[in-house]
């Protein structure tokens, strides 16, 4: 039976080069994507975030997203914020330099001491949050990927962080919605021997918990989601 994607950590880091702060939230960024907490956490472009990619702003709303910034400006988390919801966390690089006195951090191309001591600070900050929102996979765990079963009559899009997160277009009421994870949900559903006729409410609420519906229009969802379990099933069988 295939599993729903396995929920990591997105870390959404600053983009600025203008300050070295940048530099260090960047550095620390890669340090727990490669060394810390490589099986997970995924990185999320924020240029691409903000300029609407949309397998980015996918994995954000379905993953819990931590942000690291260099200065108070703090772009990446309203950024985040903004765009697919508040972070569940979110680190500011100066702030972390002034907690651990630091001393001033300079260089944005070949950091001093100061930033190379700020890069391993603020990575083990961020490594610490995410084994708080997603846990710590044991060494050599096997990760295993889920498989990614094409939905019947949906405009179908993926995060381009290779999260494998589904993002479906429906229409529902005569508009087009982006919905995560349907085939997950549907192959889930299916293997379980569960016909469409009687699989309404369970549907919806498992929807539910990775997509925002309306309370006021659960009726239209609940809908438009049976109609895209039905042409799924007839398509498999």
């Amino acid at each position: 039976m295939p599993d729903l994607p396995e929920r990591k950590a997105g870390i959404v880091a600053c983009s600025g080069e203008e300050l070295a702060e940048g530099t260090v939230a960047r550095l620390a960024a890669l340090k727990v994507l490669h060394e810390l907490r490589p099986g997970n956490t995924v990185t999320i472009c924020l240029p691409l975030f903000l300029a609407g990619g949309e397998g980015d702003r996918a994995f954000a709303r379905f993953h819990p997203t931590i942000t690291v910034d260099g200065c108070e400006l703090r772009c990446a988390a309203r950024g985040t914020e903004m765009y697919s919801g508040k972070p569940v966390a979110s680190i500011v690089v100066n702030e972390v330099a002034t907690e651990q006195h630091l001393g001033r951090i300079e260089g944005r191309r070949c950091l001093n001491e100061a930033g190379k001591q700020a890069v391993d600070v603020t990575a083990q900050r961020l490594a610490e949050l995410v084994d708080q929102f997603v846990g710590k996979r044991p060494s050599g765990a096997r990760v295993t990927e889920s498989a990614e079963p094409q939905l019947v009559a949906a405009n179908v899009g993926t995060c381009s962080c290779g999260s494998g997160v589904p993002l479906n277009k429906v229409l529902i009421a005569g508009g087009t919605v982006e919905l995560l994870a349907l085939p997950l949900i549907f192959q889930h559903f299916r293997e379980r021997g569960r016909a469409p006729e009687d699989a309404g409410e369970d549907l919806l609420r498992t929807v539910k918990i990775y997509n925002y519906v309306p309370p006021e229009a659960e009726a239209n969802y609940r809908e438009a989601i049976l109609r895209e379990y039905s042409a799924f099933c007839a398509h498999k069988e």
